[in-house]
C-alpha cells in the first residue's frame, strides 16, 4: 500500500501519535498548536480502552502493534501519548521500532519538578501507571529528594471516554464554555478519588495528571485539590521535547507545507470518534479511518 508520505522527504513526513483512545488528542492538539506546519497521524485504540486495568504484557503488545502500524505509514517519529502505554511499553518500543519513540512520562516528571516548591508531588494516574512506579523513578531521577505520592484513578478514563462517546448532543453547550464534566456526579467521584492526596497531610503542592485523558477533568480536579495545589500535565512539555528532537535532527517540516492530519481508530463508531475528537483536537477531524483489531494483530 502506498501512502502520500512515501513521496515526501523525511522532514515533511507525519508525526505518529498513539493513545489508548481519545485522551492523546490533548497531546496532538499541543503539537498542532506549537508546530503548525507538522502533519500528524493519530491512532486511537478506542476499542481496547481503557489500558490502565490491563496487564503490562497486554499493554506492551498493544504498543508494539500500534507502533508497527504507524511505522508502516512512514512516520518520522512516534509519540506514545498515553501514560499507561509509556510506562509499560516505551522501552521495548524504542528497541523494536524503526523510528525514534518518545513517551509522556519523562516530560511530565520535568513539569512536576519545575513546579513543586515543597518537593512533594502527587501523581494522579491509572492503576497500572501507579503500580509500575514509572513516575516515581522519572521524578526522582531528576531530584532524588522529591517525595512522590501515587494516587490511582481507575474510573477517570471511563468517565471521559463514556461522556465523549455519548455526549455529542452537548457540543453547543461545550463550545459556549460549558464544561460537560463539571457535574455533581463527576465532582463527587473526583473528590472521592483524591482523598488520599487531599487528606494525607503531606503538603503536596503539585499534582501531575499522569494520563492524557485527565486534562479533560481539570476543572473538577482543581476543585477537589484546592487553590494551593498546582495541576500540571505533560502535553506541553512533551511538545517541547519533540520540537527539540526534530530541530537537532533537522527534521522540522518545511514552513510552506500545508499539514495533513489523519486519524485512525479501532472504534466501531466513526461518527462518535469524530465528534468527540473534534472537541479535544480543537478542529474537525477530516480524515478518519477504521482499523479492525484483526488488522492490528497482524503487526
Amino acid at each position: 500500500m502506498e501512502f502520500a508520505s512515501d513521496l515526501l522527504p523525511v522532514n515533511n513526513r507525519p508525526i505518529g501519535v498513539f493513545d489508548s483512545g481519545l485522551g492523546g488528542l490533548t497531546v496532538a492538539r499541543a503539537i498542532a498548536t506549537a508546530l503548525p506546519h507538522e502533519s500528524i497521524y493519530y491512532l486511537g485504540d478506542t476499542k481496547r480502552c481503557p489500558y490502565g486495568v490491563r496487564t503490562e504484557d497486554e499493554v506492551r503488545s498493544f504498543v508494539l502493534q500500534a507502533g508497527r502500524w504507524l511505522a508502516a505509514r512512514d512516520i518520522k517519529i512516534m509519540i506514545i501519548a498515553c501514560n499507561t502505554a509509556t510506562a509499560a511499553g516505551l522501552r521495548i518500543a524504542q528497541q523494536m521500532l524503526p523510528v525514534p519513540v518518545i513517551g509522556v512520562i519523562a516530560p511530565g516528571a520535568r513539569a512536576a519538578i519545575n513546579s513543586t516548591r515543597t518537593r512533594k508531588v502527587g501523581v494522579l494516574a491509572t492503576p497500572l501507571t501507579v503500580r509500575t512506579g514509572a513516575y516515581t523513578r522519572a521524578i526522582q531521577a531528576l531530584d532524588a529528594g522529591v517525595a512522590v505520592y501515587g494516587c490511582p484513578a481507575p474510573s477517570f478514563v471511563e468517565i471521559v471516554e463514556n461522556e465523549l462517546a455519548t455526549g455529542a448532543h452537548l457540543q453547543e453547550r461545550w463550545l459556549q464554555n460549558g464544561d460537560v464534566f463539571d457535574t455533581p456526579e463527576t465532582c463527587e467521584e473526583v473528590a472521592r478519588t483524591l482523598v488520599p492526596i487531599v487528606e494525607s497531610g503531606a503538603e503536596v503542592d503539585t499534582v501531575v495528571l499522569g494520563c492524557t485523558h485527565f486534562p479533560l477533568l481539570a476543572g473538577p480536579i482543581r476543585k477537589a485539590l484546592g487553590p494551593n495545589v498546582r495541576v500540571v500535565s505533560s502535553a506541553e512539555e512533551t511538545t517541547r521535547e519533540l520540537t527539540d528532537i526534530l530541530q537537532r535532527r533537522e527534521q522540522l517540516a518545511d514552513e510552506d507545507i500545508e499539514p495533513q492530519h489523519r486519524f485512525a481508530t479501532t472504534s466501531d463508531n466513526i461518527a462518535e470518534f469524530a465528534a468527540a475528537g473534534s472537541f479535544i483536537f480543537g478542529q474537525p477531524l477530516k480524515s478518519i479511518e477504521h482499523i479492525s483489531l484483526d488488522e492490528l494483530n497482524n503487526y
